[in-house]
């Protein structure tokens, strides 16, 4: 059977609690054995332990243990140990203050394992990939170029083909400003920049970003690829919200998460939705059926 490692996330977040919640539920135990990976001192059992974590210890060892449990899971992939890595929410500023100075899983993932990556959100009713990922809308213009477009493309369209089995992926660039700049009234990015990368990468687009991800949901895109964080995040948590999955494409293993973060409000009063923890383990284990079975 598929073996996956699980990582508990944040241990002061809500973590623990949906890795728990999908253990007892028991669909994804029934598609993989799940190794969980994190700290000891949580409601959970860890299989492969990287440390002792305590209610009243620091912040900063929250980000400590959650970097280790990610460091474990990756050299077990790696390995061959599993096949596969689940991972629940972490929290970014706790992570550096533990050692880690990466902005996310994404791109520490894609760091441990010297890959090029793309991060993309699934659901059954939308598909998103970022060509930005975590930095400040600002920025945002000064980081998107064409070789970067290409290579999001190049990743996606491989991870769709190899990871979802659709041979030949329909893709579309969502534009940058509005109405696709309008010709060059609200920007000339999306004519000067996007539009040639688009042609290049054999896509569709730019479209405007207040229909391409509608269009996509009725079926005309396999996905869509985004400029920047928010605008492509907050499509599919729109349409998908609790039942889509992050999924890092470009790795030599197939890594997912829930669309959710740490949830620190709510955490510890049994409460968390655990939905989307389950759909990306049985996401995990799917893909990770189909590249290597046991």
């Amino acid at each position: 059977m598929t073996r996956l490692a699980v990582t508990l996330g944040d241990p002061r977040g809500i973590g623990p609690e949906i890795v728990a919640k999908m253990l007892r539920d028991g669909r994804a135990s029934r598609e993989a054995t799940l190794v969980v990976v994190g700290p000891d001192g949580t409601d959970v059992a860890v299989q492969e332990s990287v440390g002792h974590w305590a209610s009243d210890a620091p912040s900063a060892l929250a980000g400590k243990l959650a970097g280790a449990a990610i460091e474990r899971a990756v050299a077990m992939a790696m390995s061959g140990d599993v096949d596969g890595i689940v991972t629940a929410p972490i929290d970014k500023s706790v992570l550096l203050a533990g050692g880690y100075d990466f902005p996310g899983h994404t791109e520490m993932l894609a760091a441990l394992t010297k890959s090029r990556v793309a991060m993309m959100l699934a659901s059954p009713r939308l598909r998103v990939v970022l060509a930005t990922m975590h930095i400040a809308l600002r920025d945002v213009p000064g980081a998107l170029t064409r070789d970067g477009i290409l290579a999001t493309v190049e990743t996606t369209r491989a991870g769709l083909r190899d990871w979802f089995q659709l041979p030949d992926p329909r893709i579309a660039l969502c534009a940058l400003n509005p109405h696709a700049g309008d010709h060059g009234r609200f920007g000339s990015e999306d004519d000067d920049l996007l539009a040639p990368a688009a042609k290049a990468a054999r896509i569709a687009g730019p479209f405007p970003a207040d229909t391409v991800f509608v269009r996509a949901m009725r079926g005309e895109f396999d996905a869509v690829i985004a400029p920047y964080h928010d605008v492509g995040m907050t499509a599919i948590k729109v349409a998908s919200f609790g039942e889509a999955v992050n999924v890092t494409l470009g790795l030599p293993f197939p890594r997912t998460s829930p669309d959710h973060g740490t949830a620190l409000d709510i955490a510890h009063r049994g409460i968390a939705d655990p939905s989307s923890m389950i759909q990306a383990t049985l996401m995990c284990a799917s893909i990770a059926s189909r590249l290597a079975p046991r």
